[in-house]
């Protein structure tokens, strides 16, 4: 009973974000969204792309030039009209492990009510090497600020629990992921008025070098990685090797008891 309780909690949250993305402020930046996200997706290779999650009503992979793209919707009887899809929790993927070479996870964390079994989730569907591409609200910014004055309305994107970089990488580092990338950007304040948010775009060319941290928006990427298995018989004939060709044979006092790959008489 708790769980359908949450899980229709979520659903609404998710109906009421991709409503704040389609008009005004959100637009705005979904569209800023878009482009930084396409420039990056535009470098990573791979069969099967899959993105978790849409915002305003569409994907995010437009930019890529992985051929198989797939759209894990979190709201029921949510269309796509750019790309094959299903519809699941976010916390429960129905993919195959090791099946996908990249991720994309539009502000799942923060509206998610558990963020650390998605990243889970992702390490598992992830292939060796593949990539997980995170973009999420930055809580050390005007719209953190403006999230801690506006959260008790319960209204988007507000009502959200913005995930600090450090807390995310920590969560990575645990799953065994490289950080790759982090880009921070749209510096401007969360204004309603859209004339004054556009006369206010040079925040934004101003922002990467004047406050770099302030960055309303991060985008991270980060790498799967594998740990390669060195067979112990692998170990043992290179011991072999180095000893049939002298090589062990400098150190003083060796005899055939020191070491076990002698062959006793």
């Amino acid at each position: 009973m708790g769980n359908e309780i949450t899980n229709k909690k979520n659903l609404t949250v998710r109906q009421q974000l991709q409503d704040w993305f389609e008009g005004g402020q959100g637009a705005l930046l979904l569209q800023e969204e878009r482009e930084k996200l396409s420039q990056r997706l535009y470098a990573l290779f791979g069969y099967h792309i899959l993105q978790v999650g849409s915002i305003g009503g569409r994907h995010f992979l437009d930019g890529s030039k992985i051929s198989h793209k797939l759209l894990a919707s979190l709201i029921p009887d949510e269309e796509s009209e750019q790309s094959p899809g299903f519809c699941c929790d976010c916390s429960n993927l129905p993919v195959a492990p090791d099946s996908i070479d990249v991720i994309v996870l539009p502000h799942v964390l923060e509206f998610a009510a558990n963020p650390h079994q998605v990243l889970r989730e992702s390490e598992r569907v992830l292939i060796g090497e593949g990539h997980v591409v995170i973009l999420g609200f930055n809580p050390w910014s005007l719209w953190g600020l403006w999230r801690s004055l506006l959260a008790w309305r319960g209204k988007p994107p507000w009502q959200g629990h913005y995930i600090g970089l450090t807390r995310i990488k920590d969560w990575l580092k645990l799953l065994d992921f490289e950080i790759i990338e982090i880009k921070r950007f749209y510096f401007r304040p969360p204004l309603r008025s859209l004339k004054l948010l556009k006369k206010l775009e040079f925040m934004d060319q101003l922002g990467p070098y004047c406050w770099p941290w302030f960055g309303g928006v991060y985008l991270l990427v980060a790498k799967k990685r594998v740990v390669p298995l060195t067979p112990i018989k692998l170990q043992w004939r290179a011991r072999r090797q180095m000893i049939a060709t002298g090589v062990a044979g400098t150190t003083t006092g060796m005899t055939p008891h020191d070491d076990p790959c002698q062959t006793k008489k």
